[in-house]
């Protein structure tokens, strides 16, 4: 039988709107999780007082988690449908964790939104929304989750549905590439089988849906591109950097070049768990061995591509950015870390040129003083050091990054222009 397709799927919205849960109820009815487990889960929730969360402790493993009934860590989980086998990226909905949030999304092929039947759309689901946007990710299965607490009510869903749709088409969604799905996950309604509590629905399951997702074109044509993870250095091999091919193809023999440092040499093998493979292709984990580069000529965060077509070295770049969480105001001069790919360099904003408004993408204000949590904004940067980092209409993999300052992300963003160095 061939290998399933691969996706990545990343669990977004508001905290307590059920994503875990959802993602433990699946898991179990799939017969991933043995229904035993979740009883046990059952029994220790509700010695501690949390009934309702043992669907969500098959994700949240973590003992810290448990007790405090959030997500902390972004959790990985397999699952295998007909047509996909799937890496869940449960994110967590908790402000502090955006950062894995981040991480988790920036990975993403396609991610489940989901939102309370009952409390509807949040200030998180609004910007988890825009943040998937902007990270890239294109598709969503968007879940209205805990339909028993609305009665299974078809006006209320249908309500909802339009509500989550203006948003969605505002921050740049297509209608076409959206799945609607009302379920309960905690009584296990049209999550793999269709529910009898919601005969009106004639769509699919939330099983079903994700099938309906599509595996995003695996870019080979785009210039090859690989961020550096680590380096090695292998005796009788000799230098081996590691990493994720982000775009095009890399063959046994081919010249490359690592930017920033300029360092070219030539590709001697390539191994994937531990095999050796005569070409790589986008979203393949790799060694390669290069002959001519030494072990302390490159480092994490540089990027790896053809001498012919090689990574661009920013000396500035125009971005737009969303400001997530700042306790005062970005001003011209600010120099947090920029997070691009695994590259992580300090970063000055020298210019603001426009304020915009984050639901519309409009202009609101032409050089503004300053800009605060939840404004988005097209701004000017300049690396403290050299950096690889592209046009996000180029090569989008590299064209996305996450702000980190004070322990905590404050803002996301894209590349829309560059000036070489």
């Amino acid at each position: 039988m061939a290998e399933k397709e691969h996706m990545n799927m990343a669990m977004i919205g508001h905290i307590d709107h059920g994503k875990s849960t959802l993602l433990g109820r699946l898991l179990m009815e799939a017969g991933v999780i043995d229904p035993h487990v979740i009883d046990e889960y059952r029994k220790k929730a509700e010695a501690i007082g949390k009934g309702s969360f043992e669907f969500a402790w098959v994700m949240d493993s973590l003992k810290d988690e448990r007790e405090r009934g959030i997500t902390i860590d972004v959790a990985h989980q397999r699952f295998d449908t007909d047509k996909y086998y799937y890496t869940f990226v449960d994110c967590p909905g908790h402000r502090d964790f955006v950062k894995n949030m981040i991480t988790g999304t920036s990975q993403a092929d396609a991610a489940v939104l989901v939102v309370d039947a009952k409390d509807g759309i949040m200030a998180q689901t609004k910007e988890h929304v825009f943040l998937a946007r902007t990270l890239g990710v294109a598709q969503l299965v968007v879940a209205v989750n805990k339909m028993d607490r609305v009665k299974y009510d078809q006006k209320r869903y249908e309500e909802l549905k339009k509500e989550l749709l203006d948003l969605l088409k505002v921050v740049g969604y297509k209608e076409e590439n959206l799945v609607f799905v009302p379920v309960s996950a905690f009584a296990g309604e049209n999550i793999t089988k269709p529910s009898e509590k919601m005969k009106w629905f004639d769509g699919p399951t939330f099983l079903a849906a994700l099938d309906l997702m599509k595996v995003p074109e695996k870019p080979i044509e785009l210039p090859l591109r690989i961020p550096v993870q680590d380096v090695y250095s292998i005796t009788g091999a000799g230098t081996v950097p590691v990493g994720r091919v982000e775009t095009g193809k890399l063959k046994k023999g081919d010249t490359v070049i690592f930017n920033p440092p300029g360092k070219k040499g030539e590709v001697k093998s390539i191994e994937m768990h531990h095999e050796e493979i005569p070409e790589a292709i986008p979203g393949d984990n790799i060694g390669w061995n290069i002959r001519g580069i030494g072990r302390t000529d490159i480092r994490r965060g540089d990027v790896c591509g053809h001498v012919d077509n090689p990574p661009t070295v920013a000396d500035e770049f125009t971005a737009q950015l969303i400001v997530l969480q700042h306790p005062t105001a970005i001003t011209v001069g600010y120099t947090p870390v920029f997070h691009c790919h695994t590259a992580q360099v300090a970063c000055t904003i020298t210019e603001i040129s426009k304020k915009l408004d984050p639901r519309t993408g409009a202009t609101v204000e032409e050089n503004p003083d300053f800009i605060k949590t939840g404004d988005a904004a097209i701004v000017k940067v300049k690396p403290t050091r050299p950096l690889v980092i592209e046009r996000v209409k180029e090569i989008p993999h590299l064209g996305r990054f996450a702000v980190r300052d004070m322990g905590q992300t404050v803002a996301a963003g894209m590349v829309i222009d560059i000036k070489e160095k």
